[in-house]
């Protein structure tokens, strides 16, 4: 720590970054977290520079496989020790609620154990020949990978890019949105601890626009993780098709959730209160448009409204909350406007549509459990990504008047449906235009199983083993066995 401030890693070295001095805070209340100096364009020159050095001289991108794999069970376990410190930092962090950071904190701890061991069962192919010769797919690291995080689930989406990046055998600067870059750095310090060699790990809290948008152009960087907006995902889409690199992009979403008239309506109520409400739907897989059966429509929306207003909105360090605040007053500001476009669309207000008073919500930028209904498909509401506590709901009639408005959006990221019928079940998931359906659950994840987006939702795969490839160049080899020598030169 320098001059009170946070020290960020650049290179192997802890010190202060280069860019303007700036705090975090607490989001509940406004409360100082920490103070540092951001990076700037030079420190990303500094990491990138060091971290190819690192890369090449140490040795990391050329162990054994079940080698690298004992760092990041190391890794795994030092999480594990720390893991209601860790959950407080990112409850401090981002105001998520506590119980929601515990579960972060273990999920990134898995991540961390569950690449080790596919990086050291990872297989590579003997690939059938089609001539005299032996014919071998193999796979290489890619060298400087640039992981650039959101900042609604740190730890979480950190995890999920560092620890396949260095399963593979890469480097990897770290870019954590500025706002929340408490957990990224503790991160930092783990990785060394737990051996990664000194310079193989780097991370640069600081503006997407300055440290972000180096990191993306520097040309000895080869792959780009980001996750993040829609707009700013197809900039870094276009700089990276200027530098043919490869890039995998978690973008925006606006997920549609189905109830079918045959479902189990406690079931399906909680399920799409979580699907929208947890993380105050300050969650890119947000189920944000509910579309229920006409004919069970209006029993459905009562039950939903009536449990809505029951949910506990409250400060984050409450065991029992179960919505914090919103990230900041600003982003309080976008929710409420699409809130009023959707009644000035003709929208009606079913729950919520208000900031809560008094107390707590004094000093922190919550917002009240919102559902909109009376709204088209169509209505700007319904299709532009709020990451807010806000529901639409909708009515169909029948399976293809569902599917019709479901996929009648730019997103194509995750889906809901609830029906007790199988065969319905079946049929709707595999028609539905995303890269996740939810069946009678909503918002459950397993880094065994890929992630995977469509449409303007992005590209590329996160989690399951596959992942680890996403960091990896293939390469194939010819083993000539010909005794006589190639035809063809006579």
């Amino acid at each position: 720590m320098s001059d009170g401030t946070l020290d960020i890693l650049v290179g192997g070295a802890w010190r202060p970054g280069n860019g303007a001095r700036y705090a975090t805070t607490f989001p509940a209340d406004g409360s100082s977290n920490a103070e540092l100096h951001a990076a700037d364009a030079a420190d990303v020159d500094d990491a990138v520079e060091a971290a190819d050095r690192a890369w090449r001289a140490t040795g990391w991108r050329d162990p054994m496989p079940h080698d690298r794999a004992r760092v990041l069970y190391r890794i795994a376990d030092l999480i594990r020790d720390r893991h209601e410190e860790l959950a407080q930092l990112q409850m401090r962090d981002n105001g998520k609620p506590i119980t929601e950071t515990r579960a972060l904190v273990a999920s990134a701890a898995n991540t961390f154990q569950f690449m080790g061991a596919a990086c050291e069962t990872m297989e590579e192919e003997i690939t059938p020949p089609r001539g005299d010769y032996v014919t071998m797919s193999t796979w290489e690291p890619m060298g400087v990978v640039a992981a650039i995080t959101p900042w609604n689930s740190p730890i979480a989406s950190e995890a999920q890019k560092l620890a396949p990046a260095l399963a593979a055998g890469n480097a990897v600067i770290v870019k954590p949105a500025e706002v929340t870059p408490l957990l990224a750095l503790e991160l930092g310090r783990i990785c060394e601890q737990a051996g990664v060699p000194s310079g193989i790990v780097s991370v640069l809290p600081g503006k997407g626009s300055v440290v972000g948008d180096a990191l993306v152009r520097h040309p000895k960087v080869r792959k780009v993780s980001f996750t993040g907006g829609t707009a700013t995902g197809k900039s870094i889409a276009a700089i990276a098709a200027e530098k043919m690199m490869p890039v995998t992009l978690e973008l925006g979403g606006k997920s549609p959730t189905v109830v079918f008239d045959d479902t189990d309506l406690d079931h399906a109520v909680n399920g799409v209160l979580f699907g929208i409400f947890s993380s105050s739907g300050e969650s890119c897989i947000a189920g944000s448009r509910l579309f229920v059966q006409s004919d069970i429509a209006d029993a459905f929306i009562e039950r939903l409204v009536s449990k809505t207003e029951s949910l506990r909105i409250g400060d984050p360090r409450d065991e029992v909350t179960q919505m914090g605040p919103l990230i900041s007053h600003a982003h309080q500001g976008v929710v409420e406007g699409y809130v009023r476009m959707g009644v000035d669309e003709g929208g009606q207000v079913l729950a919520g549509g208000a900031r809560p008073e008094g107390g707590v919500f004094e000093a922190g930028p919550y917002y009240r459990p919102t559902i909109i209904g009376g709204l088209a498909n169509d209505a700007r509401m319904c299709q532009e990504e709020i990451f807010g506590p806000v529901l639409a709901v909708l009515r169909f009639d029948d399976e293809e008047d569902l599917l019709a408005q479901a996929n009648d959006s730019v997103f194509g990221l995750a889906a809901g449906l609830w029906t007790q019928d199988y065969k319905r079940a079946w049929r709707v998931a595999r028609r539905l235009d995303t890269g996740t359906v939810w069946i009678n659950t909503y918002k459950q994840f397993s880094i065994t199983t890929p992630f995977t987006a469509r449409k303007a939702s992005g590209i590329g795969r996160d989690k399951g083993r596959m992942a680890i490839r996403e960091y990896m160049n293939q390469k194939s080899l010819y083993w000539g066995l010909n005794d006589a020598p190639i035809p063809w030169a006579g």
